[in-house]
């Protein structure tokens, strides 16, 4: 029997919310695209979405042999996960009012160039377990990580056009003993260890100052304390502490840093300090973009993040009149340039790549290119 979707509407503009932006963007990981509508198990539902010019569509899924309640639905939920409360045209305004750079780094004196990118407001301990996934990791294998997660430890809630659908485990799942060979086993790598501690942190009584309750209790208080109470967590250091203080519990304000952001406030904020990135750097771009933009900077930074991508579908575009491909990475992005070779080889070179390394490859083509040249020689001899 095919599960039952009752569906409603919003009245809700793109610019005010774009989900191929938002759910693409390296916030959420869980979020599945099929046939044009994007799905998300959350506690004991599927919620479903799409999107026209005029309006949000939702609807929800149940467990198997569970009756819909028709006073029961999801609005409250994506108002909230969604952050609807906050009305990103006049964000984009009274950013623009501050710093005509803004739009001037968007490339567009338009509100409608790259509208709809809004953040999140995630669960708090699914953001820790995905935020410690994230560490030198890209958004495909994040992801994966995550329905691993879920197929494992969670409860299967339902099955909806062809995908079943689980429940974030928590961590008294997490905390099992087995938990961290499995992990392994799936591909996590040293991130195994980082779960599996930090779900037994908040299961046990050795940390008594560390549970659920504390965790979600972060969102009434300060940025320090609640920056200082992540970093208690094994494999949480400070920009993923950043990144799940922006993208969980509410401090709107923080502005993870990485290389990326270092280069964008270079180039169009007029960052003066480090060009390098170090705790100094770290620091006082934070302070800048946070200075820049009030109280919402961490939502400015991730509309310049997703506008310096370009596109989000593939993320490949042209910087300069080269190829530049980007990968989300551990919350930010990677960028890579593609190089043409004489052999019209392509190699493709990320920005940390060591000068030796390039000086290899440039090496390593050269032989290709004479090898190239000798072997068309001798058939020429031949002929």
């Amino acid at each position: 029997m095919k599960a039952e979707a009752l569906w409603r509407s919003l009245p809700l503009s793109p610019k005010e919310l774009s989900l191929a932006r938002v759910l693409r963007c390296g916030q959420a990981f869980r979020w599945k695209n099929v046939n044009n509508v994007w799905s998300f198990s959350v506690h004991d539902k599927i919620i479903l979405l799409k999107q026209d010019e005029h309006s949000l569509h939702y609807a929800y899924v149940l467990p198997e042999g569970h009756k819909y309640d028709a006073t029961e639905s999801a609005t409250s939920f994506i108002t909230d996960y969604f952050n609807l409360d906050v009305k990103l045209e006049a964000l984009y305004t009274s950013w623009a009012a501050v710093e005509q750079r803004f739009l001037t780094g968007l490339k567009s004196a338009s509100f409608s160039f790259f509208p709809g990118i809004r953040m999140l407001r995630q669960e708090p301990w699914e953001t820790v377990v995905l935020f410690i996934c994230s560490s030198n990791n890209n958004v495909k294998r994040i992801s994966k990580m995550c329905d691993s997660l879920c197929t494992e430890y969670g409860t299967f809630i339902n099955e909806y056009d062809g995908v079943k659908y689980y429940s974030f485990p928590g961590p008294e799942k997490l905390a099992a003993p087995e938990v961290e060979a499995r992990l392994r086993e799936l591909g996590f790598g040293y991130r195994a260890k980082y779960i599996y501690q930090t779900a037994k942190m908040f299961v046990g009584d050795e940390y008594p100052d560390i549970s659920m309750d504390a965790l979600c209790r972060l969102r009434e208080k300060s940025y320090k304390e609640a920056h200082d109470f992540l970093l208690q967590l094994t494999g949480v250091g400070p920009k993923v502490a950043d990144c799940i203080c922006l993208m969980a519990l509410d401090k709107h304000d923080v502005v993870p840093v990485d290389t990326h952001v270092l280069q964008i406030a270079v180039r169009d904020y007029k960052f003066k300090g480090p060009k390098t990135m170090n705790q100094k750097a770290y620091h006082q771009v934070r302070q800048h973009l946070r200075d820049l933009f009030g109280e919402y900077a961490g939502w400015a930074q991730l509309v310049m993040f997703a506008a310096d991508l370009s596109d989000l579908n593939n993320g490949v575009n042209q910087v300069n009149g080269e190829i530049v491909k980007h990968e989300i990475s551990d919350g930010h992005v990677t960028t890579t340039k593609v190089q043409k070779t004489v052999n019209v080889l392509q190699i493709e070179v990320k920005t940390e790549t060591k000068r030796e390394q390039l000086t290899v490859l440039e090496q390593s083509n050269k032989k290709r290119a004479v090898s190239r040249r000798q072997t068309v020689k001798r058939v020429k001899t031949a002929a």
